[in-house]
């Protein structure tokens, strides 16, 4: 918790540069914004004023304008207008702007597209005069240094294609694995002398466990791990007789067993060497199913089972696990992780990150295998994103009440 509300100590020291908005979609940088009489930004160069909206009513956002000389509205036909965006990362998007009959504005050329975050450089021409503006107009942008992104944990990936897998949900639990394993007896029927070890001792392989006075004989003679393992059970002492009963028995835990439930309408889809993730609370792990086999006494369920390097002893038999079975794989061209994604407005977004600037991009999501989302607009191969604590980001946006009208 502790580095969680370090983060959050971060967020006020961000740089936050987001536009005011007012009507349809006005582009604003900080401090107020003179509009005009349609709701647009009013550009102003003497009696020559420019107003330029982003309409978006009814409509994919477009640019429209009206101009004016001495505060009379011109004619459509009386001025021509180019306007030209340079958004974060180099893209530039230009807009000639042509007359509408039916009005006195000029309608930009295509859609405006989102994030309507870019800098805006104006063109316009009027009476064979030429006059230029530009400003910023900044959405779902944040500056954040090196040093302050290192120090909040954002951890960045880069957008490429990926392999998704369709999975099936398993539920079972870890059980030992049979062949490490072993329940010692006495060879013959006999006293028992000595046990070398106690319940939760560690054996080595061949280590002397026990010595027995056989009763045929009278001679003593030594019993030796098979294995090398913990002592999980013990059934005899000193002075009792060894028969039929094991002494002892010694697992080895390096390597476990899940053992996971199939319903009768998913054994179709299981196979033997299909990748299966292991999981039980914090920990995960993979593996591949190694065989199937029929559930005991008239069971419905199919058992299948896959085994797990247990070396840092993680996975004790008896713990429940789940397991997602992956049964289809698909390439897809573009793809972020879904650790990166978050709802912003109306959006599904992820931040890009060029130098200290991050941004947010508007994406048209496809498949997922709940990893990994498949991108088919919005970003572009080899854009950098962020990966973990983007919530932090997301969250200085919502602080900041920005809005946005559709």
């Amino acid at each position: 918790m502790k580095c969680f509300f370090n983060s959050l100590l971060l967020l006020p020291s961000l740089l936050l540069i987001l536009p005011a908005v007012a009507q349809d979609h006005i582009d604003h940088e900080e401090g107020v914004v003179e509009t005009g009489p349609h709701g647009g930004r009013l550009l102003e160069s003497g009696d020559f004023a420019l107003e330029l909206l982003i309409y978006e009513t009814g409509v994919e956002p477009e640019y429209r304008a009206w101009a004016f000389d001495g505060g009379q509205e011109l004619a459509a036909t009386n001025w021509d207008l180019l306007v030209t965006l340079q958004r974060l990362g180099g893209e530039r998007d230009v807009f000639e702007f042509s007359a509408i009959s039916d009005g006195n504005y000029r309608l930009g050329s295509g859609v405006v597209g989102e994030p309507h975050s870019f800098d805006v450089s104006v063109n316009a021409t009027y009476r064979n005069q030429r006059y230029s503006f530009e400003y910023e107009s900044y959405e779902g942008r944040l500056e954040i240094s090196s040093g302050i992104a290192q120090r909040m944990g954002v951890g960045v990936a880069t957008a490429d294609s990926e392999t998704l897998h369709e999975t099936i949900r398993l539920y079972g639990n870890i059980v030992p694995d049979p062949n490490q394993v072993s329940h010692i007896h006495a060879r013959y029927t006999g006293i028992i002398q000595q046990i070398e070890f106690n319940l939760g001792d560690y054996v080595e392989s061949g280590q002397l466990v026990a010595v027995i006075q056989a009763n045929n004989s009278l001679q003593n003679y030594e019993v030796r791990a098979p294995i090398s393992g913990i002592v999980v059970d013990i059934h005899a002492n000193p002075g009792e007789l060894a028969d039929a009963e094991s002494l002892l028995t010694i697992a080895n835990y390096g390597m476990v067993w899940a053992e996971l439930n199939l319903f009768p309408g998913q054994i179709q889809r299981v196979r033997a060497g299909q990748m299966v993730t292991i999981r039980s609370g914090q920990f995960e792990t993979t593996s591949n199913i190694r065989y199937l086999n029929p559930g005991e006494g008239g069971s419905p369920y199919v058992v299948s089972r896959a085994p797990i390097d247990n070396s840092e002893q993680i996975w004790t038999p008896g713990l429940l696990v789940e397991g997602e079975v992956s049964v289809a794989e698909y390439q897809v061209d573009l793809a972020v992780d879904n650790r990166a994604l978050q709802s912003f407005r109306d959006w599904d977004v992820v931040f890009i990150r060029i130098g200290d600037v991050y941004e947010i991009r508007p994406l048209e999501l496809g498949r997922t295998d709940g990893r990994y989302t498949e991108v088919l607009g919005g970003l572009d191969p080899g854009d950098t994103y962020v990966v973990e604590n983007s919530f932090l980001m997301k969250a200085d946006l919502e602080k900041s009440g920005a809005e946005h009208s559709h």
